[in-house]
């Protein structure tokens, strides 16, 4: 399988790609996390640790990390109208991690730029107004975070 598109050529506003630093440890980052996407319309329906989970597994010996599985019901509800393979990207993940003890990143990228991208959604307006409301969502949590 070959790619249309070369990633390396993918600028990061084109998938959406929002992060920041955190000083803090990683339990409180973790909270504050939830609690600003809770507070900017966004429910955690799944959450999970990576790294507790491969650290247990496969002895991976990983730094803390951290997903927090989001979704605002709203936009989810008007992406599956435009299309039904886009819930194969649902939720849409903010991300810790500790870069150093103290110190935490908080990543995310838009799973409604990147279905467009690939070919899952459509490049038609519909679509331009999910991707537009969804990128404000993450514009007002990252002011807040």
């Amino acid at each position: 399988m070959s790619l249309t598109f070369d990633p390396a050529d993918v600028d990061p506003e084109d998938i959406g790609e929002r992060q920041t630093t955190l000083e803090m440890d990683h339990e409180e980052a973790v909270e504050h996390v939830r609690e600003v996407a809770l507070d900017t319309g966004f429910g955690i329906p799944v959450e999970f640790s990576p790294s507790d989970l491969l650290n247990e597994k496969v002895d991976a010996d990983r730094d803390p990390y951290y997903v927090l599985g989001a979704c605002n019901p709203e936009m989810a509800d008007r992406a599956l109208d435009v299309t039904l393979q886009q819930g194969a990207l649902f939720p849409c993940n903010f991300v810790v991690w500790e870069e150093e003890p103290g110190l935490q990143r908080v990543y995310h990228v838009s799973i409604m730029k990147i279905a467009r991208l690939v070919g899952i959604a459509p490049d038609n307006e519909a679509w331009e107004g999910i991707v537009e409301d969804t990128g404000a969502l993450v514009d007002d949590f990252f002011e807040q975070v």
